[in-house]
């Protein structure tokens, strides 16, 4: 563990691991690289320029690649996977959401594997249970939903179940699912920002007035999760992370809207009227292949008027987890 000479070996920077990532260039996969890179070495695949600048400046190196032509000659000597990427844009051809979600981790888990690597950590998500329904104060008992009439949560289930079929602890091969909900914090780039953008194009309204429960994970909290499943945790299971606190859509999104300076309006609209909404649009918009999504889609509209709030017991008992970020320090830096 002294050594000092070598700049490829895993401890080359004075860390533990070398470890591989996917969607690096992204809000949790670049909060995970320069958060670890203090430690760690880290390589991440990159797709294009655009994502090796986006990687370099997060402190990892790229290595050309992605989903559809990874190999385990890309992973090389990582002794660790972080698989980031995902396609988690709310509209796009099913099609995608395979390719990419489902076809793409199971490459991952087949180069990985080859390439001897030691511990798979995956990042899975909350919605990978949901076909439409509450949720409350759920655990990992909670059932997946492969068949869920969402691409994203389908997609994600299957996913998740490939990762933990694929744990091989006898071969060397331990696989780890760490399941954040609704991550915030600096660097989104999906809820704040086209949430502020619906606001200022008056697009917005509440569904039943934001009345709906949820957790959350403050992406500093996801990536402790993650820090901590690369050696702890029982292999081939899964890991809700949360930042331990409950409240409504309402109250969270109003709080998050006023660190960028924006304040919703009032205006509101029932969950049966949004959900019959997009029920009746969104197939319009898939026969007309429109690329931009409607007014309001399937799974919006569903998650946004459903409970989800979830119990982390299992992570804090077996990951060692605790949230290193509350939800009032997090509002009162993003207000900084």
């Amino acid at each position: 563990m002294g050594c000092t000479e070598c700049a490829d070996c895993a401890v080359s920077k004075g860390g533990l691991l070398k470890i591989f990532l996917t969607g690096g260039s992204g809000f949790v996969g670049g909060a995970v690289s320069l958060a670890l890179s203090r430690q760690h070495d880290i390589v991440g695949l990159s797709r294009s320029l655009e994502s090796d600048a986006a990687l370099l400046a997060h402190a990892a190196r790229p290595v050309r690649g992605d989903l559809q032509n990874v190999t385990s000659e890309r992973i090389g000597d990582a002794e660790a996977v972080i698989h980031c990427a995902a396609y988690v844009e709310e509209w796009g051809p099913s099609a995608l959401y395979d390719e990419i979600n489902v076809t793409g981790t199971e490459r991952m888990l087949g180069a990985a594997k080859a390439a001897g690597v030691k511990r798979f950590v995956h990042v899975g998500t909350e919605a990978a249970l949901f076909h439409g329904q509450h949720m409350r104060d759920i655990d990992e008992t909670y059932p997946l939903a492969p068949n869920s009439p969402f691409p994203y949560s389908r997609t994600k289930a299957r996913a998740e179940a490939l990762v933990r079929a694929a744990n091989d602890p006898a071969n060397g091969f331990e696989t780890i699912v760490i399941r954040p909900r609704l991550v915030w914090g600096p660097g989104d780039k999906t809820v704040l920002p086209a949430v502020c953008e619906m606001v200022k194009a008056g697009k917005f309204a509440w569904i039943d007035g934001g009345a709906a429960m949820t957790s959350t994970t403050h992406v500093d909290n996801l990536v402790e999760a993650i820090s901590l499943a690369l050696e702890g945790g029982k292999p081939g299971e899964a890991y809700f992370v949360t930042d331990g606190e409950t409240l409504s859509f309402r109250d969270f999104l109003t709080r998050y809207l006023a660190t960028a300076g924006v304040t919703p309006p009032d205006k509101s609209i029932p969950g049966w009227a949004a959900r019959g909404l997009a029920a009746a649009t969104e197939p319009l918009w898939r026969m007309a292949g429109a690329k931009s999504p409607p007014p309001i889609t399937r799974f919006t509209a569903a998650i946004m008027s459903r409970d989800c709030t979830i119990n982390d017991g299992k992570a804090r008992a077996e990951l060692g987890y605790r949230p290193v970020v509350s939800l009032d320090v997090g509002m009162g830096r993003l207000g900084n």
